[in-house]
C-alpha cells in the first residue's frame, strides 16, 4: 500500500553507488572557453557564462540524454554535455563553481543542463528555487517498470557479479513484497517526488515528457518542450530518422552534411529476461502511485493500458 511505501522512503535519497557520475575533470574541461564537450558544436567564444533559466531534472533511464541531444540542435539553447551534478552532489561549491562549468551564451539564448538524479534529491527543489524560483524544470518519466528494468541493465553491465532482478525487487519473495527501498524501485514512484517538488514550483512550471513518445514521436515531444521553454519550433521530423538497429531515433543535421548523431552504446542494451510473476507485481504495485501521478500532473502516461496491450 502507499502508506507502507512512504515509510521505505522516508530515508536521506541517498546517491546510488553505480549511477554514473560526472568528474571534476570533465566538468572543468566542460567550463573551459571553446570546449565543444559543453554545448553543440557552434558555441561560440563570446557571450557570457549564466546561470541556466531551465534543467532537465530527471529520471534516471528515462531518455533524459535523448532530450538533452534533441534540445542542443537548437540555435537558441546552450546546454552542458556532462551532469553538474551540483544541487546533488556539488552545491558546497557554490554558485560561482556552477556558473563557470556553464557554456557562454548570447542575449536571448537559453542555459541549460541535465542531472537526472536532482528529481529524488530531497534537498534539490529548495536549493533550486533559491537560486532562481522562475527555474523552468523539465521530467523526463517512463513506465516505471520498464524503467526499472532498464535502470538495473545498467548496473550490471559495469557489475556483472549483482544479485538477479527478482532477488534485489523483493524484501519477501514468498510474501511478494516489494523492496522500495532499492533506487531501481524507489525513482519510479513519481508520486512521492513530485510531492516534495510541488512545495517549491507550480505545475504551470513543470514539463512532463513521456520517455515512450521521445522514442514513438521525437518531433511531437520535442514541439512541447520548445513551446514550454518559449522557443520557435525549430527542432522538427526533419532532425530524426529511425534507427532499426538501435530502435530509438536519432538525430541528423539537416543543413548538415556531418553523419546523424546516435545514443552512444549504453543506449538500447538489451534487457535481461524478467520473470512474468515479478513483472506481474510490480504493475501491481506501481500502479496506485501511477494514478496519482496522473492525477497531480494532469497526464495521462497510459502505462497501464500500454502493459495490457502486451
Amino acid at each position: 500500500a502507499p502508506g507502507e511505501v512512504i515509510t521505505a522512503q522516508s530515508g536521506a535519497f541517498e546517491r546510488d553507488p553505480q549511477e554514473s557520475s560526472t568528474t571534476d575533470e570533465e566538468l572543468s574541461r566542460a567550463g573551459s572557453p571553446g570546449s565543444r564537450g559543453c554545448s553543440s558544436s557552434t558555441t561560440p567564444d563570446y557571450g557570457e557564462k549564466r546561470l541556466p533559466q531551465a534543467l532537465i531534472i530527471g529520471v534516471k533511464k528515462g531518455g533524459t540524454r535523448a532530450l538533452l541531444e534533441a534540445i542542443r540542435a537548437h540555435p537558441d539553447v546552450r546546454a552542458v554535455g556532462t551532469e553538474p551534478h551540483f544541487f546533488d552532489r556539488n552545491y558546497e561549491k557554490g554558485l560561482e563553481w556552477y556558473r563557470n562549468v556553464m557554456p557562454k551564451t548570447l542575449d536571448g539564448q537559453i542555459t541549460m543542463e541535465k542531472t537526472p538524479s536532482y528529481f529524488v534529491t530531497n534537498e534539490a527543489p529548495r536549493r533550486i528555487h533559491s537560486m532562481a524560483k522562475d527555474t523552468k524544470l523539465i521530467v523526463v518519466v517512463r513506465n516505471p517498470v520498464t524503467r526499472a528494468i532498464s535502470d538495473y541493465t545498467q548496473t550490471l553491465s559495469k557489475k556483472p557479479e549483482i544479485p538477479t532482478f527478482e532477488v534485489l525487487a523483493f524484501k519477501n519473495r514468498t510474501l511478494g513484497l516489494i523492496d522500495a527501498s532499492w533506487s531501481a524501485i524507489r525513482i519510479g514512484i513519481y508520486a512521492l517526488h513530485l510531492e516534495n517538488w510541488l512545495q517549491y514550483f507550480p505545475l504551470s512550471q513543470i514539463l512532463f515528457v513521456s520517455g515512450e513518445r521521445l522514442i514513438t514521436d521525437p518531433a511531437g515531444e520535442m514541439a512541447k518542450v520548445q513551446d514550454f521553454l518559449g522557443l520557435k519550433r525549430i527542432v522538427t521530423e526533419k532532425h530524426f530518422y529511425f534507427n532499426k538497429t538501435k530502435g530509438f531515433p536519432c538525430l541528423k543535421k539537416p543543413e548538415d552534411s556531418s553523419a546523424p548523431r546516435c545514443l552512444g552504446k549504453s543506449k538500447g542494451r538489451t534487457h535481461p529476461k524478467i520473470d512474468p510473476d515479478v513483472i506481474h507485481r510490480l504493475r501491481k504495485f506501481y500502479k496506485p502511485f501511477n494514478v496519482m501521478f496522473y492525477q497531480m500532473t494532469g497526464q495521462d502516461f497510459q502505462w497501464e493500458q500500454e502493459e495490457s496491450d502486451k
